[in-house]
C-alpha cells in the first residue's frame, strides 16, 4: 500500500527530540518532525522535507495550544534563529535536561546525579555574534537591499530589522551598515554576508563579505560614520555558500574586540571562535576549575585560550586547529606573560601532549572525540578528564567508548544558548580504581 502524498497534515504533537523539532505521527503511521509545534498541541503543518521513513514540516495553524506556549518575540523570523522561542522558560529548562538524560540513556549510561540545567534569568539580548545574509526585493522599479536569516527547511530567506536574541548595539550596527549600501549602486547578488560582533559593553565590530571585488564599497569616511570601532570588507569566494576570508580588501578602525573572563582579559578577532554567552560560560569554568588538578593541564580543542588561560594553570598546553585562533591565543599569551604552551594542530594530531600525568580538558566540536584521541585516553589513562560539550549525544558515545577505564564523578548542565534546542553539559570523568 502506498503512502499517502502530503502538502499539508493535521497531527498531534508527542514530544521534543534532539534536534529540537517535535515529534508526531501522521494518520498512515508515519513520524514527522515539527518545527514550531510544542508537546500535546494538535497543529496543521506544511511539509517541507519527504523521505522514505519520515517527513519534515512546520507549523501554519495551531489547532490546540500548549499550556507552555508563549509569544515569539520575533514571530516573523524565531523558526530561524530560536525556534524555542515559544516555549517557557522552565519548560525550556525541563526538556533540555530531559535531551541529555535520554542521550546518555540511549548509550546504556546512568548519570548518578539528577540532571540540572544551570542558567540565569536572562533569556534574550545575551548573543554578542550574528551573521546576516542579504535580501533584495523590488521597489518602485529598484531593489531595496535588506538584511536576511535564511527560512528553516527551505532556501528562501526573511528579511529582519530585528532579532531578540542579539545585544542590541549588534542590531543598531547592521542596521547602519545596511542602510549606507542601500544607496550604493549594488545589489544583494553582489554580498554575502554581514557578520556583527560585539564586546560586554556594546562595542561592535563588522565585517562584510562580498562575492565581488568590491573594495570601495564602503569608503573611509563612510566607515567612520558607523557606530563601530572598526570594520572589513572581505572578498570571499562565490563558490563557497561559508563566509570564508579569501582576500581582504579594505580594513577601518580596530577590527579586533577585548573581554575579561574570570578576571582574565582577552582579544579575539571578529572572525575567531569566542564565546557566544559569557556570564553563563564563567559559570561553567567555575565550575570546572574545581575539577583541575593540581598538575599540568592539557586543554584540547582550545580555541583562543578560554579555558586553559583562565583555570589551566602552570604549564598549560593549549592545542587547537585553526590557525587564526592560534595566533589570538598566542598574542594573549604574551600579554598574560603565564607559563603556558601554544599548539596549532588537531587534537588528533597532538597525541603526544596526552600522558598520564596531566589533567585532560576537552571541549570539542559537536562531532565530539576523535577515535584516535579516545584510543590515546584509554592507554595513556590519565587520572582525570573535564569533558565540556556541546552535543550530548556524541559527549554520551565518548563517554560509554571510555567506560571500561572512566566512570562519571560528576556532571552539569548549562543553557548557553536560551530559546535555541543548544545545550551544554559538563562531564567529570575520573579513572576507576
Amino acid at each position: 500500500m502506498m503512502s499517502k502524498i502530503y502538502s499539508t497534515a493535521e497531527v498531534r504533537l508527542e514530544k521534543i527530540v534532539g534536534g529540537g523539532q517535535a515529534l508526531g505521527k501522521l494518520e498512515d503511521g508515519k513520524k514527522i518532525f515539527v518545527w514550531g509545534g510544542l508537546p500535546g498541541e494538535l497543529v496543521s503543518v506544511q511539509i517541507t522535507k519527504k523521505k522514505s521513513s519520515y517527513l519534515e514540516g512546520k507549523v501554519i495553524e495551531i489547532i490546540e495550544a500548549s499550556d507552555e506556549r508563549i509569544t515569539p518575540k520575533d514571530p516573523e523570523s524565531y523558526l530561524s534563529t530560536s525556534p524555542w522561542q515559544i516555549m517557557k522558560a522552565e519548560s525550556e529548562a525541563h526538556y533540555k535536561a530531559a535531551l541529555i538524560e535520554e542521550a546518555f540513556e540511549l548509550h546504556d549510561i546512568v548519570l548518578p546525579n539528577p540532571i540540572q540545567l544551570y542558567g540565569d534569568t536572562k533569556r534574550f539580548e545575551y548573543r554578542n555574534k550574528l551573521e546576516f545574509s542579504w535580501y533584495g526585493h523590488e521597489v518602485n522599479g529598484q531593489e531595496l537591499l535588506d538584511l536576511a536569516f535564511f527560512i528553516r527547511g527551505s532556501k528562501g530567506k526573511v528579511p529582519v530589522t530585528q532579532m531578540s536574541l542579539a545585544h542590541p548595539s549588534i542590531m543598531r550596527t547592521a542596521l547602519a551598515v545596511r542602510d549606507l549600501l542601500r544607496t550604493k549602486p549594488i545589489t544583494a547578488r553582489n554580498l554575502k554576508t554581514l557578520l556583527i560582533r560585539c564586546d560586554s559593553e556594546g562595542n561592535t565590530v563588522w565585517q562584510l563579505y562580498v562575492k565581488d571585488a568590491l573594495p570601495e564599497i564602503i569608503t573611509k569616511d563612510e566607515a567612520n560614520s558607523l557606530a563601530a570601532l572598526g570594520g572589513e570588507v572581505i572578498f570571499s569566494d562565490p563558490r563557497s555558500p561559508a563566509s570564508k576570508i579569501t582576500k581582504r580588501l579594505a580594513q577601518f578602525g580596530d577590527t579586533s574586540l577585548s573581554d575579561t573572563i574570570l578576571g582574565v582579559p582577552f582579544r579575539y578577532a571578529t572572525e575567531g571562535f569566542f564565546q557566544i554567552n559569557l556570564p553563563i560560560y564563567e559559570a561553567a569554568l567555575k565550575e570546572m576549575q574545581k575539577w583541575v588538578e593540581n598538575k599540568q593541564t592539557v586543554d584540547l580543542y582550545s580555541g583562543v585560550g578560554t579555558i586553559g588561560l583562565t583555570i589551566g594553570g602552570d604549564g598549560t598546553t593549549l592545542v587547537e586547529i585553526d590557525e587564526h585562533a592560534v595566533r589570538e591565543m598566542r598574542q594573549n599569551i604574551m600579554r598574560l606573560d603565564v607559563d603556558a604552551h601554544a599548539v596549532l594542530a588537531p587534537s588528533e594530531k597532538a597525541l603526544d601532549y596526552i600522558t598520564s600525568d596531566k589533567t585532560i580538558i576537552v571541549d570539542p566540536p559537536r562531532a565530539g572525540l576523535h577515535q584516535i584521541v579516545i584510543e590515546r585516553l584509554l592507554e595513556q589513562q590519565p587520572s582525570r578528564i573535564i569533558y565540556l560539550s556541546c552535543n550530548p549525544v556524541t559527549q554520551a558515545r565518548d563517554v560509554q567508548k571510555l567506560g571500561d577505564i572512566y566512570g562519571v564523578r560528576a556532571h552539569q548542565g548549562y543553557n548557553f544558548f536560551p530559546c535555541t534546542p543548544h545545550i551544554e553539559h559538563l562531564v567529570i570523568l575520573d579513572r576507576k580504581a
